[in-house]
């Protein structure tokens, strides 16, 4: 019997472990791989969060950040350290996801060994490399070196083959943020109390209108944070509405979002929630106000209208879709956008109704699958 493809798998932010945990659990369950995990550990609380939830016990751990780590010393540290972890293990494939420091780092090493890699939710593109930054510039980099793209929607499938990717190594898998909401969103059903640290703030905003807030991107740091604080400040003036806001750990964000919204009544900053509790806060909120790539795809699995708070997205399909509408960071337009949708019961309608179209739940499957195929070439 042949023995099995060893895959190692390389991740290191909290999106990534989401949308990652349900590949892994796919490739564990097929005895033609060995699934290998290496994290950075590029957010370490967040990330081993969701580590937990999902039972995954990292087989090699760089644990690389450092507070206010530079952009470049992060590239260089994990170029250095997949590497070493690359040259331990001798892969026969490596696998990222997304469009991290991590990912794109994990790709280069592997070019540099010249050993396949796979790229879970590939061809992402808003068109601007400095939006998201430095994301686009990853994304790009990775699409350059993957030997297999699994591609979440036809859209993104199409945005690598403008890009002359051989559409035969190109495969519309959906996305895997679904396969993980679906299966955490199955255990708070059976486990209640892996959610219930949302129950002191439930109470608290009893009766009220819950907008759930998250923002962190680099590119709103400074004027933007201090404009979209601003639009929360006024938003959570209504006395029908209450905002929940899980404040990333990053003290470019904390700083602005504590001198504005700070012991405001019906304003809760809260520490970031680990990713039950975080299903949680999108289903108790009528709207979602973010700058996150994943909670684009993940609200509309749940029915919830998100208002993003970026110029441009890499996920078009959701503003095509109508489950997501772009809002940029001037206060004055994020306030009258969220007030159409809490105000005129059609507009939130026509968001919360419609068609997600990130995936089906089945998307780790599908990519494990396509694996196998690779693998009898």
């Amino acid at each position: 019997m042949t023995a099995p493809h060893k895959i190692l798998v390389v991740f290191g932010t909290r999106p990534e472990a989401i949308k990652l945990f349900p590949v892994v659990a796919a490739l564990k369950a097929d005895p033609r791989f060995t699934a290998v995990v290496c994290v950075s550990a590029q957010h370490r609380g967040m990330l081993d969060q969701v580590l937990d939830i999902a039972g995954i016990v990292p087989d090699h751990d760089l644990d690389l950040m450092k507070p206010d780590q530079s952009l470049d010393a992060l590239t260089a540290a994990l170029l250095l350290g997949l590497g070493r972890v690359m040259d331990e293990v001798q892969p026969a494939r490596v696998m990222v996801q997304g469009d991290t420091a991590t990912a794109m780092t994990g790709a280069l090493a592997a070019y540099y060994r010249k050993i396949p890699v796979d790229h879970v939710e590939a061809g992402l593109r808003s068109g601007n490399i400095y939006h998201p930054w430095p994301e686009e510039v990853n994304r790009k980099i990775i699409g350059q070196i993957a030997s297999l793209h699994f591609a979440p929607t036809d859209v993104s499938a199409k945005a690598l083959t403008d890009e002359r990717v051989d559409p035969g190594r190109v495969h519309v898998t959906g996305n895997t943020v679904i396969d993980a909401l679906h299966w955490v969103t199955a255990r708070i059903a059976a486990e209640p109390a892996l959610a219930a640290g949302l129950s002191e703030i439930e109470a608290r905003f009893a009766g009220k209108r819950i907008i759930g807030v998250t923002s962190h991107r680099r590119e709103n740091f400074g004027g933007g944070l201090e404009s979209i604080a601003e639009a929360v400040r006024q938003i959570a003036a209504r006395p029908d509405v209450a905002v929940v806001f899980p404040v990333h750990p990053n003290p470019n964000v904390r700083k602005v979002m504590d001198a504005a919204l700070a012991g405001l009544p019906n304003v809760a900053l809260i520490e970031p929630l680990d990713y039950p509790n975080f299903a949680r806060l999108i289903g108790l909120a009528e709207v979602m106000l973010t700058d996150s790539g994943g909670v684009q795809e993940e609200a509309p699995a749940l029915g919830k209208p998100v208002l993003v708070m970026r110029e441009t997205t890499e996920r078009p399909e959701g503003v095509t879709a109508g489950t997501a509408k772009l809002v940029g960071t001037d206060s004055r337009t994020i306030v009258t956008e969220m007030f159409n949708l809490l105000d005129d019961k059609a507009a939130y309608e026509n968001m919360a109704r419609a068609h997600n179209p990130f995936g089906d739940g089945h998307s780790a499957q599908r990519i494990v699958e396509l694996l196998g195929n690779e693998i009898r070439r």
